[in-house]
């Protein structure tokens, strides 16, 4: 105890600041308790859907009272319907995963600061950052390959079924923990099919002559160790091994019609690609525009949003029951993200603009504790009033399932770089 008498600035200073430590040292050790109690999933692999344009979470996850676009009264554009969750609503045009939601969540909260630049805000999905001037971050796909690498060395970790784009790239973690991609299921990735002409023999005689000019070179730094080791992934990659999982046509008829159209058959072919042990799959549902605007339904795009939704049931619906006939559903883990969400109102054309402060993201197997809908927005959707998730949450959460740290920190040359910008895990999922 300090005496009275003796009372001075210094003595005033160091007690003050004896006592502020001791504050804080509990605080600080509850936390360094609660980052190690977190749970540990078992999945083994994503499956990652994009929903390229905008998915209005009002009119498929989150369904609410319905509005009318042509008196302008804010609402569902459809009706909803019971789930196998009791309490939890999904729209009309989702029956599948509605009987399938106990192994589903709707995360209804995620939420960003990115509204109206679908180009930030489909990096902001990819990347759970920003965009910056000075770093280039990688994706979610470039993250959880880059820390658990492929199931088998002799595939690629990570596969894009669409187009590339640098959002779905590896960002400053360099091209070894990049994607190969594809956009036409009938076929494999182009630039791993051989010329005509092209034997074993022949390719394996022009890898031997590549292999004697890489040992002969006098000077290899870390961008010319990662191309060579990017071209030898590639030359192991193009042989017929690897590449007869891209013949879908091998599949029953009657499971490809379960599918249904292009976008189903990137379903199945994801599949396929899982089970020849690829870690990471985005597939895109935003070529088929089947209702003339794909998810960005602005204007009269939202007439035909039925169409989309029913595809998106069918195709899902059928991904998590052939994996689970494979036993692969408790080991994969089924994203289904887009870069934002609808308001509730309808703008002049009867569609919806966009929002960022509230919108869904959905979950699926992987093994996870589902609840069929996470958290909880107002009465329009518009506004979360309970267990916000941010992205870099969502993130944490997949990482978590992946039996990633989501506290590490990864390294742009010295600079450190947390993998989720300092996300916390949805641990109800998790326990």
């Amino acid at each position: 105890m300090i005496d009275p008498k003796n009372l001075n600035r210094r003595s005033v200073l160091a007690a003050g600041g004896s006592l502020a430590l001791a504050g804080m040292a509990p605080c600080a050790a509850a936390n360094d308790q609660e980052s190690t109690r977190v749970p540990i999933g078992k999945a083994e692999h994503v499956i990652s859907i994009w929903l390229g344009g905008g998915m209005g979470q009002i009119d498929t996850f989150d369904p609410k009272k319905k509005g009318d676009p042509k008196a302008k009264k804010a609402g569902s554009y459809y009706e909803s319907i019971e789930t196998a969750v009791p309490g939890v609503q999904l729209c009309e045009h989702l029956p599948l995963l509605a009987d399938r939601m106990e192994r589903i969540t709707a995360v209804r909260t995620t939420h960003h600061d990115v509204i109206d630049e679908h180009a930030a805000a489909t990096n902001r999905m990819h990347t759970g950052r920003l965009i910056s001037g000075t770093v280039t971050y990688p994706s979610l796909g470039s993250l959880i390959c880059h820390e658990r690498g492929a199931v088998d060395e002799n595939v690629p970790p990570y596969v894009l079924i669409g187009y590339p784009n640098i959002t779905r790239g590896p960002g400053f973690l360099g091209p070894k923990d990049g994607y190969l991609y594809l956009t036409d299921t009938s076929r494999g990735p182009m630039g791993l099919s051989r010329p005509e002409g092209i034997t074993s023999a022949r390719q394996a005689r022009r890898q031997a002559l590549l292999g004697s000019l890489h040992q002969k070179g006098s000077v290899v730094n870390d961008q010319v160790k990662q191309y060579q080791d990017t071209i030898q992934q590639s030359l192991n990659l193009s042989g017929p091994d690897f590449n007869r999982v891209f013949k879908i046509d091998q599949e029953p008829d009657s499971l490809r019609n379960r599918y249904g159209g292009e976008f189903g058959q990137r379903c199945l072919l994801s599949r396929r690609l899982i089970e020849r042990g690829v870690r990471f799959i985005e597939v895109s549902h935003n070529l088929n525009f089947l209702n003339g605007s794909g998810w960005d339904v602005h204007n009269s795009g939202i007439v035909q949003q039925h169409r989309l939704i029913r595809e998106l049931d069918t195709a899902v619906a059928t991904l998590m029951d052939d994996l689970q006939q494979k036993r692969l559903l408790e080991k994969t883990l089924i994203m289904i993200t887009t870069e934002f969400g609808r308001p509730p109102e309808f703008d002049s054309g009867g569609g919806r603009g966009h929002q960022g402060s509230a919108f869904t993201s959905v979950i699926a197997g992987g093994g996870l504790s589902h609840v069929g809908a996470y958290g909880a927005t107002d009465e329009l959707s518009k506004k979360i009033v309970d267990k916000p998730v941010s992205i870099p949450d969502f993130f944490a959460t997949v990482c978590a399932a992946l039996q990633v740290d989501h506290n590490k920190n990864l390294y742009d040359g010295d600079r450190p770089v947390p993998i989720t910008d300092q996300g916390r895990p949805i641990t109800d999922l998790l326990s």
